[in-house]
């Protein structure tokens, strides 16, 4: 099942088309996707018994952000074995986590503004949580996920280390510095969703290449050890992380220009692509 936001209002996509969530169901869910998320366990029965090619055409660039609105965002640093090792530092032995501020999530055809010249790149598999709570048990985890999306974990150097200590939440929380999309896509339709291809691109160039099996906390541990603290809640997001390729790493070091386009790709999902311009 593919989920995705058409123009503000959630919707079922399969073969180019969308089947309206709150027309087909006569108002029993949605509009928005927030009323989705709060009846996740019902609207799944429900929504697993349309037919979304019965749906309306629509052109990928009228979709936004799939979880428009989340209560809580998680991100999650040092998440992948080659990223740590292409920046020269340790596995961590618990889960780094930071949040992203809900103002900065955007669509998955983005214009994003550049506040300065050392704004990095980060494609991440997001988890969108379905059934929230607190205390979930690692084999239980993926029962309370309501589908994966891809995203991008912006990131302005300048502000995130400006200081020390480093402000890895603000870094990361500018306007438009967390698109996702282009949809969600629910665990059941992935053969693996624990083993998915992930990349990031400008153009010709690839600048990001990995895999989701290279996470040090796969997905399910880390809802059990981020729900072990916090309470999480249905449409919360969790970036857990991004695979090697960074620019900020690179020598020199290689930041996001004016003008260009990055394209991000995971498996499964399909992709999203974001444009960024001079800042004011």
């Amino acid at each position: 099942m593919r989920i995705g936001n058409l123009e503000g209002r959630a919707v079922l996509i399969a073969d180019g088309s969308a089947l309206d969530v709150a027309h087909a169901s006569s108002g029993a869910f949605g509009p928005s996707s927030r009323a989705v998320f709060e009846r996740w366990d019902e609207f799944r029965e429900w929504a697993q018994a349309q037919d979304p090619a019965q749906g309306e055409p629509f052109t990928p660039e009228q979709l936004g952000a799939p979880v428009p609105h989340p209560p809580q965002v998680f991100g999650i640093g040092l998440n992948y074995r080659d990223h740590a090792v292409e920046g020269g530092l340790a596995l961590p032995e618990e889960p780094m986590v930071f949040t992203k501020f809900p103002s900065s999530i955007t669509g998955p055809h983005a214009q994003v503004r550049l506040p300065s010249d050392r704004v990095d790149y980060e494609v991440e598999l997001v988890v969108v949580i379905g059934k929230g709570g607190f205390g979930i048990a690692a084999e239980n985890a993926w029962d309370h996920v309501a589908g994966l999306t891809i995203g991008q974990d912006l990131s302005d150097r300048a502000v995130q280390f400006r200081d020390q200590p480093p402000q890895f939440s603000l870094g990361k929380s500018l306007p438009g510095f967390a698109p996702i999309g282009p949809v969600m896509v629910t665990p059941d339709e992935f053969k693996d969703p624990n083993r998915l291809t992930i990349a990031c691109r400008s153009g010709d160039a690839t600048l990001q290449d990995g895999t989701t099996a290279d996470m040090v906390f796969p997905v399910a541990e880390l809802i059990a050890r981020l729900s072990a603290v916090v309470t999480l809640l249905p449409g919360d997001l969790i970036f857990t992380g991004t695979p090697a390729g960074v620019g900020a790493v690179q020598d020199p070091p290689r930041y996001i220009c004016p003008g260009e386009v990055i394209t991000s790709s995971i498996e499964g999902i399909g992709q999203m692509r974001t444009t960024f311009i001079l800042g004011e």
